[in-house]
């Protein structure tokens, strides 16, 4: 089947029970984080990571803090659209020792490394990003960014089943509104809260020992309406549940049913259709004009990573029929393949 029974969680819930294990009734969605992610045990088998991408006028600049209990890795990468100028860090911390990250969403999350340091800092409605490297690429680079996060803004919250020992908690956050800028040497890029939007990519889980996704996300004004999107596939397959949605004006319009993923494994800058399977809410057209590639080939991890910066084309159908049309929706999508 590929139109699910979802359960829509309303009150908080704890992710897992007394042993560790997941606790059946918080399998569901939710419109804000009410799953609360007690992960415990799973001893070098957990993944955690807060990922932001902060989509600006002029520039894309992302950043993550990721622990897998045998290590932590924080990364930060940036891409200048008019230029194609891209570069990345990565930094590997065995055991995470001077890495502190959390289960609960709205806790700090920090990575200190003389290479590279980064934090993700709550302040009230607000999200600090801070981050900062004294060789990125030759030069210092520099990030000072608040995302607004008001707590009427409603988000995407999914509980991923695969078994009572293998799951994932997920919050997918669109629509946020960015301000701040980054800077590498001399070169600085600003981020307007009135035009610019972040999403958050939480996660917490114990996740296969292989697995496949496809993921996409964007936000924009379209017309008199502010959208964001997040569907993925092929990791959810089989489990129940979706990580599939829309946003309009800060809330959330859950789609129970499969998005499939429609592109050239040979040629990934090709353009994509993504689109529901059962229904006509999503018809979307992905042109990219970027492509980002990151391999790993370790004892414990092998990753084959492709993220791709583009445009959104095509309609969303909302459940009371109106079609609202998307027209170069700035996002992302990724094709991504892992033993870990």
């Amino acid at each position: 089947m590929a139109t699910y029974m979802e359960q829509e969680i309303k009150k908080p819930m704890l992710l897992c029970d007394r042993n560790g294990k997941l606790a059946k009734e918080s399998i569901g969605w939710a419109r804000s984080p009410l799953i609360i992610p007690n992960l415990t045990g799973h001893h070098g088998r957990k993944k955690k990571w807060n990922y932001w991408c902060v989509f600006g006028e002029e520039a894309l600049f992302c950043t993550a803090i990721t622990h897998f209990d045998y290590a932590a890795v924080c990364f930060v990468y940036y891409l200048d659209y008019k230029t194609n100028k891209f570069h990345e860090k990565q930094v590997i911390m065995p055991l995470g020792s001077k890495c502190t990250m959390p289960n609960g969403i709205e806790e700090d999350v920090s990575f200190m490394d003389s290479k590279l340091a980064a934090f993700f800092i709550q302040r009230g409605d607000y999200v600090d990003i801070r981050v900062s490297s004294p060789d990125f690429d030759g030069k210092p680079l520099k990030a000072e960014i608040s995302i607004y996060c008001p707590p009427e803004m409603e988000s995407l919250n999914v509980v991923i089943p695969w078994s009572a020992e293998k799951f994932q908690y997920t919050s997918k956050q669109t629509c946020l509104q960015a301000e701040g800028f980054f800077s590498i040497g001399d070169d600085m890029y600003h981020f307007s809260g009135e035009r610019d939007y972040a999403c958050l990519d939480f996660g917490r889980g114990d996740w296969p020992r292989e697995i496949s996704w496809n993921w996409a996300t964007a936000s924009s004004k379209q017309g008199d309406k502010v959208v964001g999107l997040n569907v993925g596939g092929k990791w959810t397959d089989g489990t129940g549940m979706t990580e599939n949605a829309y946003m309009i004006d800060g809330i959330v319009t859950k789609i129970s049913e499969d998005v499939l993923f429609e592109y050239d494994e040979n040629d990934l800058l090709k353009p994509w259709t993504i689109r529901t399977k059962e229904s006509d809410t999503l018809n979307l057209t992905f042109i990219p004009f970027f492509k980002r590639v990151a391999k790993s080939n370790l004892v414990l991890v092998k990753s084959e990573f492709y993220q791709l910066v583009g445009h959104f084309q095509g309609e969303i159908r909302l459940d009371n029929g109106e079609l609202v049309t998307v027209k170069d929706m700035l996002g992302g999508v990724e094709d991504h393949m892992a033993k870990w």
